[in-house]
């Protein structure tokens, strides 16, 4: 234990010593480096050698040779860095015709044409601006019932014709109460000088003298109803018949002829009449054929009988009349198909259509039957179709003095087959 103090004291006070020695030593530095005419070197910082830098490698400039100007008349060789790319143009797209519900005016009578019914004769007057439109017609392009203008009056631009009531290819109607005289005005304007044009329409209008039958003969003036020549199928009764394709609502024609095996296909049958009393138009009978001739090899009669569609007993469709709610209209549906044994979609309906009064009765001759858990008849006159099973008898032929039915053809429709998913 005291050797160990004693050891410590030794180093302690030899640390004291060493540390009063150097302070010494110290002291005498500075006063030396203060001294006078005394030069004292100064020390710098070690400096390190510059770093190699490298410098961007310079290539020798290019010398821009001067642009060659070519020569017109010669051709050079293109050359490109990039493959050219190139691909068959995409085939153009039909724009979709949405249906437009077009309203068309009513036609309106004709203020250009005046008649005096007398008690033998009729005298008819034609302003020569005949549609109001500015173009004076040529008096020989107007008849009446095939005769010639009679007279004219310059002065009014009138051209005037006189008949006998039996003349000038009239007809005769009687009715209860009256006897009709009916007169065919016909204008068919010649092309304009040595040009194959024309600017104004081909028009037929009926003109009518109506006298009582059992009072003294009076004469008077009615108006004439019009209708463009050259857009209708006009028969000797003056009736027009038409065939047309509806929307699924039937409130439109539908634009398209192209269905898909399944699809309903919305038919409309009407008479459009014109002085005669009210019509009731049927189809009589309608056959399916792939060229534009019913009397053609494969065929489909899917109304027959004089008005029984017999598709849904044939095939177990859903074909029917639709309930008739208009005299002279009758709509009728029908399951899209195709012929088994062709190969193609393309179809072609003829239909034959007639008419009677709206008075007449609806019998075995003149009725709309489809089938539904039993034959139904669309005027819901349903005993009229027994004969649908059965034989209807021979069909009686209309009166040859008259046109009261007309063959009307529609198509072609373009029949697809049904895309499986």
């Amino acid at each position: 234990m005291a050797l160990c103090i004693t050891f410590l004291l030794l180093l302690t006070f030899g640390c004291s010593a060493t540390v009063q020695q150097l302070y010494r030593e110290a002291e005498s530095r500075s006063q030396v480096a203060h001294a006078p005419g005394r030069l004292v070197p100064q020390y710098r910082p070690v400096q390190e050698p510059a770093r190699f830098q490298p410098r961007p490698v310079q290539w020798p400039a290019t010398v821009q040779t001067p642009t060659q100007v070519q020569n017109p008349f010669l051709q050079s060789k293109q050359t490109f860095n990039e493959p050219l790319t190139w691909r068959y143009p995409e085939d153009p797209v039909n724009e979709v015709q949405l249906a437009i519900d077009e309203q068309r005016p009513l036609p309106l009578p004709a203020s250009s044409i005046a008649v005096q019914c007398g008690e033998t004769a009729a005298r008819v007057e034609v302003k020569r601006d005949l549609l109001g439109i500015g173009q004076l017609i040529h008096p020989a392009d107007l008849t009446l019932g095939g005769c010639a203008v009679t007279g004219e009056d310059a002065s009014a631009q009138v051209l005037i014709f006189v008949t006998e009531l039996h003349e000038c290819g009239s007809t005769l109607t009687m009715t209860e109460d009256s006897l009709v005289y009916v007169f065919t005005l016909r204008y068919t304007p010649a092309t304009l000088g040595s040009s194959p044009i024309v600017r104004t329409r081909e028009v037929v209008v009926w003109v009518e003298c109506h006298y009582q039958r059992n009072h003294d003969v009076s004469s008077g003036s009615v108006k004439p109803t019009w209708n463009p020549y050259a857009s209708t199928k006009v028969a000797e009764e003056l009736l027009y018949f038409s065939l047309r394709l509806m929307t699924d609502n039937w409130q439109l024609e539908r634009p398209s002829k192209e269905y898909v095996l399944g699809d309903n296909i919305n038919f409309e049958a009407s008479v459009v009449q014109f002085f005669h009393v009210p019509l009731r138009v049927f189809v009589d009978n309608c056959v399916a054929t792939v060229i534009p001739n019913a009397n053609t090899v494969p065929r489909y009669a899917f109304i027959e009988k004089r008005g029984c569609l017999v598709d849904t007993k044939l095939t177990g469709s859903r074909s029917q009349f639709i309930p008739r709610t208009m005299d002279d209209t009758l709509q009728f549906q029908i399951k899209a198909f195709r012929f088994h044994v062709v190969n193609t979609g393309s179809l072609y309906i003829t239909c034959l259509l007639k008419a009677t009064t709206a008075s007449a009765p609806i019998d075995h001759e003149n009725k709309a039957c489809s089938f539904s858990n039993g034959w139904r008849e669309a005027s819901k006159k349903d005993q009229v179709c027994g004969c649908c099973d059965t034989d209807c008898g021979m069909r009686s032929e209309p009166d040859p003095g008259f046109r009261w039915e007309q063959e009307t053809s529609i198509g072609p429709l373009n029949i697809k087959e049904k895309l499986l998913d």
